[in-house]
């Protein structure tokens, strides 16, 4: 099988591999380049948990190739360590029990990054954006509310948090 040039941008480090045509994204992520934290639910795009950034938006990485990453940004729950959204939701869920198992919590902490991080700060997130927002990743442990309670909570500025 031909193999194709791909460089892009993982996680703020220039990579250049050859792949194959048909190879997706989680799968370069999680075979060639040993970023695990993406994972593999339903490989349909209907679980999430293999949700990463791509230019900034969310994407199902078991339904994009790699090649269309070409030349882009990809950000990984591997990449989000330093982001001070995803921490401050990695200690919220912790708080809020937002975490059982834990193999859906790489996606929803990328969404839930997205959200917040391209939210307007002067308003507060509702449950019922919340809600949306991850409706798109499925959690088969927690039954959503400590999710919800989490971000809400990790999105407020206030020394406070959300209820």
């Amino acid at each position: 099988m031909q193999h194709v040039r791909l460089t892009t941008t993982v996680n703020g480090n220039v990579v250049t591999v050859h792949v194959p045509p048909r190879l997706t994204l989680a799968d370069l992520l999680r075979d060639e380049l040993r970023l695990t934290g993406t994972h593999l639910g339903c490989e349909h795009g209907v679980c999430g948990a293999c949700t990463v950034l791509v230019d900034g938006d969310s994407v199902r990485a078991c339904l994009m190739f790699a090649v269309q990453v070409e030349g882009r940004q990809v950000s990984t729950i591997e990449g989000l360590e330093a982001c001070a959204t995803t921490a401050r939701l990695k200690e919220a869920f912790t708080r809020h029990h937002g975490l059982q198992c834990g193999f859906c919590t790489p996606g929803m902490l990328v969404v839930a990054t997205e959200l917040i991080d391209g939210s307007d700060p002067r308003v507060p997130l509702t449950e019922t954006c919340v809600r949306e927002a991850l409706s798109g990743n499925a959690c088969r442990c927690t039954g959503y509310q400590g999710i919800v309670r989490a971000v809400l909570d990790a999105a407020d500025p206030s020394p406070e948090g959300a209820p």
